[in-house]
């Protein structure tokens, strides 16, 4: 019995990490990561198709007119994606326990269409005048604008560091395309900007029962917990005594 328990305790907890995995990887790592691939596969196109002046000259290849389309591209992008994406629950519900439950939540205030009027903002011949959009989708606009203008040059960065050093790619493990890292170096950019992004104006501060009650099974002794719970007894119990005080006085 004890070893079955122990199994499902651990299966348990294991599906908790995955699922706070996918739900933080909506702002983290889905979305960041996509609006950089689409960046480069438009830069690609724009700039084999209408490229005519080079953008740098570390790289021969990037021109303005891919740089511009690319960066048009995934700013819009980024806004229908986030749309797109939030309708999704495994994206959006906040874990606050340690359940295994399906999922049933209320996504938040970011994930719930609001309504925008346009009125005067477009012309008479526009037929939507009235627009549902949820707030996440202005934070998108951040990390779109983010991935089409600064995340393009880590790319550049490497090629300098490559320059300098008098090699072609970081490593060989892709053919015709050099190592991971060749391929990741918008990507470390983009996902260091993403991280600080979502906890400095995403990321609620707040804190739960149920959080506090994980942190504490797992940052405490025994002997602390017990600690813990005698003192908060002790802080209850007083403001107990306080209570009936004030309700005889």
């Amino acid at each position: 019995m004890l070893v079955k328990r122990v199994t499902v305790d651990i299966l348990a907890c294991a599906f908790d990490k995955l699922h706070t995995s996918l739900m933080l990887c909506f702002y983290r790592f889905l979305l960041p990561a996509s609006l950089i691939v689409i960046n480069d596969i438009a830069a690609y196109l724009f700039g084999f198709f209408l490229g005519r002046t080079p953008l740098i000259k570390l790289s021969p290849k990037k021109t303005w007119e891919g740089f511009i389309g690319a960066s048009v591209t995934t700013i819009i992008s980024a806004f229908l994606l986030a749309n797109v994406m939030g309708r999704f629950q495994w994206f959006t519900c906040p874990r606050k326990d340690l359940s295994t439950g399906w999922l049933q939540c209320d996504p938040g205030p970011m994930f719930k269409p609001e309504h925008y009027y346009l009125g005067d903002w477009v012309p008479h011949w526009f037929p939507w005048k009235d627009v549902f959009l949820m707030p996440v989708q202005w934070h998108a606009l951040a990390l779109g604008l983010f991935a089409s203008i600064i995340a393009p040059f880590g790319g550049f960065f490497a090629s300098g560091f490559k320059r300098a050093f008098k090699i072609k790619d970081f490593g060989d493990s892709i053919p015709g395309h050099g190592g991971i890292t060749d391929r990741m170096d918008c990507q470390m950019v983009m996902a260091v900007f993403a991280y600080i992004y979502h906890q400095s104006f995403i990321s609620p501060h707040n804190f739960s029962v149920d959080a506090i009650l994980d942190q504490i099974l797992r940052n405490l002794t025994y002997e602390e917990q017990r600690n813990l719970y005698e003192q908060l007894g002790e802080m209850l119990g007083n403001l107990c005594k306080a209570d009936k005080l004030a309700a005889c006085l």
